[in-house]
């Protein structure tokens, strides 16, 4: 039987001047053709004997069940019946050969049924019988085709509609002094931008670590020195005395510390917000009534302080929340000369595929980018082999998720060779091939020649970099995401997306929200030391599956480039053009971000 598909099926209505426009009634229509196996003709035939002896009827998903339990069902009942007497029966040589191949059949048939655009790609059968052809071995080993789709993936067939995308170079988003600003690197040949970890060697995660082994009292540990930290600079900072116990009785106006979670296992909300406070405060959990604030922005893990009033000790009716402020800035030792250019750095988000294939044309794209506009710094973070994307959910690949990895990494490096630019690599969470934990340590790569490793910086997620004196925080975790699906707020003039970074800076933290999301598995002993911020840094880079944007928050320039690809269609990536910070006449202190802007891909 031929491959049915949704347009094979429209053509044969066609010659009865049936017109369809409903996908999903064809889709359906497929469906029946492979459970009843039958053709598109005569699929057709038996629709159109159908819908002939009923007035009125229109080809729809409901009439499709109708007629699938009036007419293909006992069809099927006398197939499954024929089926049976065949079992029965003592089979030769020639008959199994053909039951092989019928099954086999069956199986193409299957695997090319999926919705439009996603096609699905089968593992080639290789046996000593049927061995591999030496043309396929050697255009998946050949290191000449090393930027070759066909190489990159077993899925050699490129996504249509990432072809025929439009828009590609448009920008899409400005913010700085872009006007008559060059996106071409202008330095000297031969010198490199100067690029290190802010924290060090020796206080930067460097390596894998064994997780799973912590215990709820060590994580009870790390959110109470949490409250206590930021308590002190939130005492500091308002001058408060002394914080009163949560869930001491008292009948005038009490100041408390205490972390915001929720009283049941849903999502947050106006009555469901308790306050539990730290040892120092009792420790324990109290009810807050928000109906007497104007104005508040709460999310499960903050770290707060509230006025209020707590006559009965089992409620607490707040009248202010306060939250405190960010780090300082970093100062940097080496004061800006006159004639410094400033650093163009490129920032680019996975996956590098399209979600209907596994070649990499869009990374072979945005290679071409880095080879057009000669940035000195690329800002790479993952997923490079997404566990999301569908082929890889399904398994039909030929090669290994490192092998892929690998040759991923090679061709970013052998492609940008001529221009020389520094890469850092980020991991994701969504990374098969690599440690599926929070904090994340830094990849392990193959080994590159000396000139090239000179080029190549591995960091954990998330981490904190120094480039030419300017800082930059990364996360390829989406915090904003999932920060977006808890927060509740009220009276609050501000979008979004700015109230989410303004928390993240405030609470001086990576991934402030506690409770993790379910995807997120935090080992809080290791992001007690790796997870939180040293100091505010001059831009934030923090990509989100939500709308790509460039924002000034509390002098933090915060950047979500989006992502490379957008299911079948392509994104986005970002470019930066930074100088480390100059102080002005006034005494102010400068945005290091020159200008920035989000590109599509």
């Amino acid at each position: 039987m031929a491959t049915v598909t949704a347009e094979s099926l429209k053509s044969e209505l066609d010659v009865f001047g049936i017109t369809c426009l409903d996908e999903s009634a064809l889709d359906k229509m497929v469906e029946q053709c492979i459970c009843s196996r039958l053709g598109a003709d005569d699929m057709v035939n038996e629709w159109v004997a159908y819908s002939s002896t009923r007035t009125g009827i229109k080809l729809s998903v409901d009439t499709l069940e109708q007629f699938e339990h009036e007419v293909l069902n006992k069809k099927k009942s006398k197939t499954s019946f024929r089926k049976e007497d065949t079992l029965n029966k003592t089979r030769d040589i020639h008959s199994l050969q053909e039951l092989i191949k019928a099954e086999e059949e069956e199986d193409n048939l299957l695997d090319t049924y999926s919705t439009p655009g996603k096609g699905s790609q089968k593992r080639a059968l290789t046996t000593p019988e049927h061995p591999q052809s030496k043309r396929t071995a050697a255009r998946l080993t050949s290191p000449g085709l090393l930027l070759s789709p066909a190489n990159f993936s077993p899925s050699v067939t490129p996504s249509q509609k990432y072809g025929q995308r439009g828009g590609k170079g448009e920008v899409v988003t400005t913010f700085g002094a872009v006007q008559g600003t060059r996106w071409v690197g202008k330095r000297a040949p031969g010198t490199s931008v100067p690029l290190e970890l802010l924290e060090g060697s020796e206080e930067t995660l460097q390596c894998s670590y064994k997780y799973m082994f912590q215990r709820l009292r060590d994580v009870r540990n790390v959110l109470t020195e949490k409250i206590e930290e930021l308590g002190e600079s939130l005492k500091s900072h308002f001058t408060i005395e002394e914080f009163s116990p949560v869930s001491l009785p008292a009948q005038d106006t009490i100041t408390v510390l205490g972390q915001v979670c929720c009283d049941s296992n849903g999502k947050l909300n106006a009555q469901s917000v308790l306050l539990e406070a730290g040892p120092e405060q009792g420790g324990q959990q109290v009810p807050v009534d928000l109906s007497e604030l104007k104005e508040y922005s709460l999310f499960p893990g903050q770290v707060v302080v509230m006025d209020g009033m707590n006559t009965t000790g089992r409620k607490l009716v707040a009248s202010k929340v306060l939250e405190g402020v960010p780090l300082p800035f970093y100062t940097p030792e080496i004061k800006m000369e006159i004639d410094e250019e400033p650093v163009n750095v490129l920032v680019a988000c996975g996956p590098y595929t399209t979600s209907d294939t596994l070649a990499f044309d869009p990374l072979l794209d945005l290679i071409g980018v880095i080879n057009r506009d000669q940035p000195d710094v690329c800002l790479l973070l993952g997923p490079f082999v997404d566990s999301k994307h569908e082929q890889i959910e399904k398994a039909q690949v030929t090669e290994t998720f490192e092998a892929i990895f690998s040759r991923c990494i090679e061709s970013i490096v052998d492609g940008t060779k001529s221009v020389g630019c520094r890469l850092v690599f980020v991991p994701s969470q969504r990374d098969i091939h690599h440690h599926f934990i929070y904090p994340q340590p830094p990849f392990t790569l193959p080994k590159f020649s000396s000139d090239q490793a000179k080029r190549i910086t591995l960091v954990p997620d998330p981490c904190t970099l120094l480039i030419d004196g300017v800082t930059l925080g990364l996360t390829s975790t989406d915090i904003l995401f999932h920060m977006g699906a808890e927060e509740i707020s009220c009276g609050t003039a501000s979008d979004r997306f700015s109230r989410i970074l303004k928390h993240i800076l405030i609470q001086r933290s990576y991934y402030p929200l506690f409770p993790p999301a379910e995807e997120v598995n935090m080992d809080y002993e290791k992001f007690q030391q790796f997870g939180q911020m040293p100091l505010t840094p001059d831009i934030l880079i923090i990509p989100s599956e939500l709308r790509y944007f460039v924002k000034d928050v509390v002098g933090c320039v915060c950047v979500n480039p989006g992502r490379l690809t957008k299911g079948h269609v392509g994104g986005t990536y970002g470019r930066l053009l930074i100088q480390r910070s100059a102080v002005s006449d006034n005494g102010k202190r400068q945005s290091p971000c020159l200008a920035a802007q989000v590109v599509k891909i």
